[in-house]
Order: structure tokens, then sequence, then C-alpha cells
């Protein structure tokens, strides 16, 4: 008895870890999209090459578009200590491309997903007969 309980705790602790690594997998994936979309959009990438750059980055809010005056003008900045070690900055204009491209990137993922609903929707696993207790997906 005492050994399945021992099995259970490290199954349950080695799916923890999988669960956890795919999350910061999707995290880090989500981040280079995020950067990749700044750069295309016109946002230009300063690395903290420094230990007074880096710093100065780590105090500033993390992974998030942030407005900011300077000169009389509205810039725009996006921090990532974590991933490139650098800072994105872009003007009003590249802020504007950039929340077109988002808004083309968020219309194409939606688009794609309709289209996998209605390939779905035409499949009729009915017709194919019975499939037993565990479905057609064994």
């Amino acid at each position: 008895m005492l050994t399945s309980k021992k099995t259970a705790c490290v199954i349950a602790l080695f799916s923890a870890i999988a669960l956890l690594t795919s999350c910061a997998a999707i995290e880090k994936q989500n981040v280079m999209d995020m950067e990749r979309m700044l750069a295309a959009s016109g946002f230009k990438m300063k690395l903290a090459e420094t230990p007074e750059k880096l710093a100065a980055l780590e105090g500033l809010p993390q992974r998030k578009l942030v407005p900011q005056q300077h000169e009389g003008k509205v810039y725009f900045y996006y921090a990532d200590v974590t991933t490139c070690k650098c800072l994105y900055v872009g003007s009003e204009k590249s802020y504007q491309q950039f929340q077109k491209l988002a808004t083309q990137r968020k219309m194409a993922q939606d688009y794609r997903w309709a289209a996998q609903a209605n390939m779905d929707a035409r499949m009729n696993f009915g017709m194919w007969g019975p499939w037993g207790p565990w479905g057609p997906w064994y």
C-alpha cells in the first residue's frame, strides 16, 4: 500500500512538472509573438547591454505596452528583462500599426478556428457505426 502511494505521488509530481513546463513554453511563445509584432510595427529594440541599463529595465513594468511622454510627444515602450533583456520603443504611429497588426492577427486566428469548427461539424461519426465505449479516438 505504501508503494502505491509513493507511485501516485511520483506520477502527480511528474504531471505537475509537465504542466508547468508546457505553460512556460506557451508563455515564451506568446512573448516572442508580441515582440515580432512590435518589430514589424516599427518599434525599435534597444538591448540592456550594461548593468546600469539592465537595472533600469528591471524597474519598468514588464511585458506591457506603456505610454510615456517625452519632449511633448507620446511614445510607447515594452520592457522584457526575461526573454530578450531589451526595451522596445515606438511612436504613436508605430503603436497604431501594432494595433492594426494585432487586430488582423486576431481575425485570422478566429477565421482558422471557425474553419476548423466547420470541418469538425462535417464529420459524421455516426455513419461509421458503433465505436465501443471509448469513442472513435482510440
